[in-house]
């Protein structure tokens, strides 16, 4: 189930918000338990057991640590190996056997089609984190079933993020409270995130769908514009899930960490990946890149720990070359700046900066898009070499057609219109302001709900 679909905010969120709200509360998280149960279950009916039997493993795990300190090191190996066997079977066989069949002249590989269950990227690291914090002991092993299996499905971040640790929700899945004030700011993040998916995101998507079909006659502009529109469509699909889940939160009383902060205003590559899908970045940095020495053990060893850590950050967002390429081209760049560039940077003007770090990253995402190597190239040439010349007479129609939008969306991308909006509502006419607004918002995002027919969520397959 989509959170922006129209069963989910006509029928799903009311009921669920109504059955959370009237219960006590020592009740609530058996309530919120089994709405989450069916939330996962409304669209992955046959891979509920993945995440259910998950569940349960990493429950127990925890128990036997704590029970039995003598076997703590084979209960956290144990778990972590299930895990990332569980991760490996869904997410990574058809890609490994694709990669062996060659290689393995010998005897004919079986074809395998395995379906990949909604967000076990996701919650695999979730509990991953889990399950190390406990080993370390840096949070305590939670006894209780019902409130674990809640932080494991809990329904807001549990297809596509943030990546939410246990030790960020501990003492909220204990006790949490509610306001009128924190559920009024929960219901305007979650407008913000479906105004960005449904009226944004989905638009630059159909940009992109027309643009890169014929990429070598539309011309260099519209290929340039077409890497643009999905710059801003992967960006507003994320990043509105993103707000869209931490509204939920904190409908139902929750705190979530922020994953995106403005990542396109960065003037560097570094800074980037400090805004761009927190929650994953900094899992990489204190479970994987500090764990390997950090930068601690010299400059060889610092090299080697990125190259792991953004080998395996391409290899987390798909089984496909073009990921693995996508997280080695950001290793190249962030190698680069962190040896020369980063102090090159700051004498130049931020302009500058802010033109190469976008360059680069729009540059990144075509990379991202194509996981067929043919397209890749047929894309890549079209950047810089075209058949029609600058921009064909269709594309330049198309272009201009969607011109408004693109503006829109650019501007979406600024913090401008938040510290905007922060200065409205400290007006005698703030609340009527924010009425109006989230009403339009509903009824513009209902609307388009209504007509729209591509309507993807593009992290949903991670």
């Amino acid at each position: 189930m989509s959170f922006a679909s129209l069963t989910f905010l006509y029928f799903f969120l009311p009921i669920t918000l109504f059955g959370y709200c009237i219960l006590p509360h020592k009740a609530r998280n058996i309530f919120l338990l089994l709405a989450n149960i069916i939330f996962y279950g409304w669209g992955e009916p046959s891979f509920l057991i993945v995440i259910l039997l998950t569940t349960v493993i990493n429950f127990y795990a925890g128990k036997v640590m704590l029970s039995k300190p003598k076997y703590k090191k084979h209960a956290a190996v144990i778990a972590i190996l299930i895990d990332l066997v569980l991760l490996f079977v869904f997410k990574y066989t058809t890609f490994f056997l694709d990669i062996l069949r060659p290689l393995v002249f010998w005897t004919e590989l079986p074809y395998v089609e395995i379906g990949l269950p909604l967000g076990i990227s996701f919650y695999t690291f979730q509990v991953l984190s889990y399950i190390i914090d406990v080993y370390r002991g840096d949070v305590r092993v939670q006894q209780k079933f019902t409130r674990f299996a809640t932080y494991m499905t809990l329904f807001p971040q549990l297809i596509a993020g943030p990546i939410v640790r246990y030790r960020d929700l501990a003492d909220q899945l204990e006790d949490r409270k509610q306001s009128v004030n924190k559920f009024g700011e929960g219901v305007i993040q979650l407008l913000v995130g479906l105004s960005k998916k449904v009226l944004l995101a989905n638009n630059m998507g159909a940009l992109w769908e027309a643009l890169k079909l014929s990429p070598s006659t539309n011309g260099i502009l519209a290929a340039w514009v077409g890497a643009l529109a999905f710059t801003l469509q992967i960006y507003f699909d994320f990043s509105g899930y993103s707000d869209m889940a931490c509204g939920l939160g904190k409908m139902f009383g929750f705190e979530l960490p922020i994953n995106f902060n403005y990542p396109y205003i960065s003037k560097s590559i570094t800074e980037f990946w400090r805004r761009w899908h927190i929650s994953l970045s900094t899992w990489f940095r204190d479970y994987v890149y500090i764990s390997l020495g950090g930068s601690r053990q010299g400059k060889f060893k610092t090299m080697r720990n990125l190259f792991v850590v953004w080998f395996l950050t391409g290899l987390w967002h798909g089984a496909s070359w073009n990921f693995v390429i996508w997280g080695l081209y950001y290793f190249v760049l962030l190698v680069i700046e962190k040896v020369w560039l980063l102090k090159q940077l700051e004498k130049m003007p931020k302009f500058i900066n802010h033109i190469y770090t976008m360059l680069f990253v729009i540059i990144g995402w075509v990379i991202f898009a194509f996981d067929d190597f043919k397209q890749l190239g047929v894309y890549f040439k079209a950047l810089f070499i075209s058949e029609n010349g600058i921009i064909s007479h269709h594309a330049m129609v198309l272009c201009i057609s969607y011109l408004p939008l693109i503006i829109i969306s650019i501007f979406a991308c600024l913090p401008l219109g938040k510290q905007l909006f922060s200065k409205i509502t400290t007006t005698k006419t703030g609340s009527v302001v924010t009425a109006v607004l989230c009403i339009g918002a509903v009824m513009l995002c209902t609307a388009s709900l209504v007509a729209q027919s591509y309507n993807p969520f593009l992290y949903f397959r991670f």
